[in-house]
């Protein structure tokens, strides 16, 4: 792995697990001092001891972005990037699926993703320069059957990342955002797993069949390491694509997605 002679201070949510805590401990490992914050105060104490064991530069502590009094420990922090990170899933069909899921979907992923860019932003735009990364997903610019509610959520985010990068951009600020496929983290498997909470084929018009065509993703899932790579390649880069759309098989799938848009008929 590339050390960057450059350091930076990297900020990242939702690093408890997944892709965040491997893209933070990776970050660290390039030389970089890493602010990881993760969800609930019972990730903290084994993050931390791990980190300390390993010799990383890693500070750890809970920052759950949907609680206010949370958010507010961005101010007392200066770093150079911010990774908002941080993220839900729910899939079911969007015709029966309860509309408070997803309410709680969009309110992680895009309502407290945005209060908690805002203040970042007001930081950087006070100082000249800095980088706001968005994790966002190849969900966020093309749509599945039965994933609905986490697409319509980071389709949601992409607009959100594309206005505020021409928004931030005459002040110095740099936007981007990256995009993975499906990695096997653990995330899609519990974000299909949601819909049990409430799907009953008994009483649900949407067939069982149907419900496991669309999680046919499942079977085809990534080394998350390989996305890892890839972010904490991109993170502390300071010219870059806007959007990093990973693996490569991911970003033709999108591309010729959206291209059939225009010539989809009903």
């Amino acid at each position: 792995m590339a050390i960057f002679s450059n350091k930076k201070t990297i900020f990242i949510t939702g690093a408890g697990s997944g892709l965040g805590k491997g893209t933070a401990i990776g970050l660290a490992r390039a030389g970089h001092h890493v602010i990881a914050t993760v969800e609930t105060i019972s990730q903290v104490p084994d993050f931390r001891e791990y980190a300390k064991s390993e010799g990383l530069d890693i500070e750890v502590f809970k920052l759950d972005i949907n609680n206010p009094l949370d958010r507010a420990q961005v101010e007392e922090h200066d770093f150079d990037i911010f990774v908002n990170n941080a993220a839900i899933g729910h899939t079911g069909p969007f015709a029966e699926v309860p509309v408070d899921n997803v309410r709680q979907v969009f309110e992680t992923n895009f309502f407290s993703t945005i209060e908690l860019s805002q203040l970042v932003a007001r930081k950087f735009v006070a100082k000249k320069k800095g980088k706001i990364v968005f994790t966002s997903s190849i969900a966020g610019l093309s749509v599945n059957p039965f994933l609905g509610p986490y697409c319509a959520s980071k389709h949601a985010l992409e607009a959100f990342a594309q206005a505020l990068q021409q928004e931030l951009e005459p002040y110095g600020v740099q936007v981007a955002t990256i995009n993975p496929g499906p990695f096997k983290t653990g995330f899609n498997d519990m974000m299909f797993e949601e819909k049990e909470k409430w799907y009953d084929e008994k009483t649900n018009f949407t067939k069982r069949a149907d419900l496991l065509k669309g999680e046919k993703m499942l079977a085809q899932q990534f080394d998350p390491q390989d996305m890892i790579d890839k972010m904490v390649e991109v993170i502390p880069q300071d010219k870059h694509a806007f959007r990093t759309v990973f693996p490569e098989a991911s970003e033709q799938q999108v591309k010729e997605y959206q291209s059939k848009l225009w010539e989809q008929k009903i």
